[in-house]
């Protein structure tokens, strides 16, 4: 038996994450939350098992779980996430009313891989797009028809509701959830720590259709990291695949087969995320952000990377960098 060890919801300060276990769990879904929010010393979140009866609660692997908490813990928290389970197994009646109401009380609700079966059986996704692993997302979408089930996406953010596809979709989350809570900055640091991407382009696709890495040989991993050294230039898809030596018909298509993204979308992505470490460590004015970049005039800068953020870059700034917070830059 394995006993997780969890504090309760209560730790002064902190973001208090409620991970809801059931029975069937996946234990590296469970693993997941409690490695990425609790893997740096002086951690701004607290992480707190709990289940609908205490106890030994039996995972997918074989062995169980010891659950310290019930679901009262749920009320006071911030985030509550339901890690992967055995779904033939239907949720208890009282987490779904637990879930139904930490959604209506404002509270972020989150899912990784099949976790997502229960937040749609407690309603909350109805009328949203969400996402689950790709081998499960037909029956998501059959079993509950008023979801918006995206085979392909790695996460769905609709605001206070999240769902990830399977296993390591779940770090891309919950990394995602730490860049919008505390920064890019703070969300990079944590993926160095952990030996992960601070964030992956493109989508599940890549993974049903290409399960295995392309050779070195055809690989454009280096094309790429060309790429990312000289944002500040007015880089083309004609002048990446010169790089790669291929027409730039050839080149989108291995792009797109490698990536499952455009090369444009993905420059753009990656200059959006470089854009935003400048905004949080540096003092640079915004033109000169968006001249680092590569994204041209400030009006250019400021449609694109409100588009992608949801916000202005000064708005970003003053909620990321609190030296220009202060210094009212």
């Amino acid at each position: 038996m394995s006993r997780a060890r969890s504090e309760p919801c209560a730790r002064d300060g902190a973001h208090r994450v409620a991970v809801v276990v059931l029975p069937g769990v996946r234990p590296l879904d469970l693993g997941i939350p409690a490695q990425v929010f609790t893997a740096r010393p002086g951690s701004p979140y607290s992480v707190s098992l709990c289940a609908a009866r205490p106890g030994p609660v039996a995972s997918s692997a074989g062995f169980d779980v010891l659950v310290e908490h019930g679901l009262e813990v749920v009320a006071g928290c911030d985030t509550v996430l339901v890690p992967g389970y055995d779904t033939a197994q239907p949720p208890p009646q009282e987490v779904l009313e637990v879930l139904r109401t930490a959604h209506a009380a404002g509270r972020r609700v989150v899912s990784i891989c099949t976790g997502a079966f229960a937040l749609a059986a407690a309603g909350v996704l109805d009328g949203l797009r969400a996402t689950t692993h790709w081998d499960s997302a037909e029956r998501l979408a059959r079993m509950h028809p008023s979801v918006e089930v995206d085979a392909d996406a790695l996460y769905v953010d609709q605001g206070s509701v999240l769902t990830s596809a399977g296993v390591s979709a779940g770090i891309d989350l919950c990394l995602h959830l730490v860049r919008r809570d505390r920064g890019a900055a703070a969300a990079n640091a944590l993926a160095r720590a952990l030996v992960a991407a601070p964030h992956r382009e493109g989508g599940q696709r890549q993974y049903v259709e290409h399960p295995v890495a392309v050779s070195s040989r055809t690989s454009l991993g280096q094309v790429r990291e060309r790429a990312v050294q000289q944002l500040a230039q007015p880089l083309t898809v004609a002048e990446m695949a010169g790089w790669a030596h291929l027409s730039p018909r050839t080149f989108a298509r291995r792009f797109l087969a490698e990536t499952a993204t455009t090369p444009k979308q993905w420059l753009l992505s990656v200059r959006i995320q470089r854009a935003r470490e400048l905004l949080e460590t540096s003092d640079l004015g915004v033109d000169r952000v968006a001249s680092a970049v590569g994204l041209g005039t400030v009006a250019n800068f400021r449609a694109h990377f409100r588009r992608a953020t949801g916000r202005t870059p000064a708005a970003y700034r003053s909620s990321f960098n609190a030296t220009a917070a202060v210094d009212g830059r």
